[in-house]
């Protein structure tokens, strides 16, 4: 008797445990509760720079719009391997997220990745990007694109150089993409950040730099250095005045240093779908406008389904510029 008595105790338990976890799975594949705990935003680089800038507005929006805490962790090294493969191997329950730049599509071609930059994520949205702008010293006889490249044909070949953050930085791909579309040879110095190398533009040790407008816009606008030209579609809102790669004779480059959301593969979509809308909507906000705006940001806010194209298609147009280019990771 007593047994039969434990048996249907172990039988309710058993129902019940079963009905919660698939109301637990509803729920988390509904969305409807998400999130009632705090999320974590791994940052694939270090603080200071546009990213976490931009990863820190959003956060912040996040929180302010849920009522939970949306936690920054910046996890930079390895050209932002380290962090997204933290969010690669994190539980898929929107819990974990990932905040990724171009690098995210170039590592592939240029370091050994433990994760599959397209299927072992969920994009959630790509949130902006930040211009490059070829710029001189402001003392420089280097007018314009075309002047440049003429004296860069004119002599041997190599002996004009350009600054860049690093190895696989938009700076670097920008300007051997410059080269390869030009038929010129620039000899590349790889520098520790954005900062240092614009520094030592301005200093006069470098011909040029492919820079990001967060580095180059301060300088331009102090007058110590002189764009000649920006890398985006369209011309920049902070430099009206400066042609685009195109407008300037250099038909097909095109270059957007991006920034964007990620979760782990397998997260549910309606998770996926909640934090998509969410982001983009901080993301047309006047107030995220302005400060993106402020820091040389693009908003961009695409849907999951455009930030995954995105990917792929950097994926392998960037293994082409690497392979042409012969470029090795230190």
């Amino acid at each position: 008797m007593i047994l039969v008595h434990r048996a249907a105790h172990l039988s309710l338990a058993l129902v019940v445990a079963g009905a919660v976890t698939s109301a637990w799975a509803q729920s988390a594949k509904s969305g409807a509760d998400y999130p009632n705990r705090p999320v974590r935003l791994i940052v694939s680089s270090a603080p200071g720079g546009s990213s976490d800038g931009a990863a820190r507005v959003i956060a912040l929006g996040l929180t302010e719009k849920w009522g939970q805490q949306v936690v920054i962790d910046n996890r930079g090294g390895a050209g932002g391997i380290l962090g997204t493969d933290i969010v690669a191997k994190a539980d898929p329950d929107g819990y974990t997220l990932g905040f990724v730049s171009l690098r995210h599509s170039v590592n592939p071609s240029l370091l050994p990745v433990p994760f599959d930059s397209v299927k072992d994520f969920a994009p959630i949205t790509m949130t902006a990007a930040v211009g490059n702008v070829l710029v001189v010293n402001a003392k420089s006889s280097i007018r314009n694109v075309k002047e440049l490249i003429a004296l860069a044909k004119s002599g041997q070949p190599g002996q004009l150089t350009f600054a860049s953050s690093g190895i696989g930085g938009a700076p670097h791909l920008t300007g051997e993409f410059f080269a390869q579309q030009t038929g010129i040879k620039l000899t590349h110095i790889a520098y520790k950040g954005g900062g240092p190398a614009v520094a030592d533009l301005v200093a006069g040790n470098v011909t040029m730099s492919f820079a990001s407008m967060t580095s180059a816009l301060p300088h331009m606008r102090s007058g110590r250095l002189r764009p000649l030209a920006v890398s985006s579609k369209e011309r920049s809102a902070q430099l009206p005045d400066v042609p685009t790669m195109t407008e300037a004779g250099v038909g097909n480059l095109y270059v957007r240093d991006w920034q964007g959301m990620l979760a782990p593969r397998g997260t549910p979509k309606a998770i996926v779908d909640k934090l998509s809308n969410a982001v983009r909507e901080i993301l047309k906000h006047p107030d995220t406008i302005t400060r993106f705006t402020a820091m040389g940001l693009d908003i961009i806010a695409s849907t999951p389904d455009e930030f995954r194209k995105a990917i792929q298609d950097d994926v392998k147009r960037w293994a082409q510029v690497i392979k042409e280019a012969n470029i090795k990771a230190n």
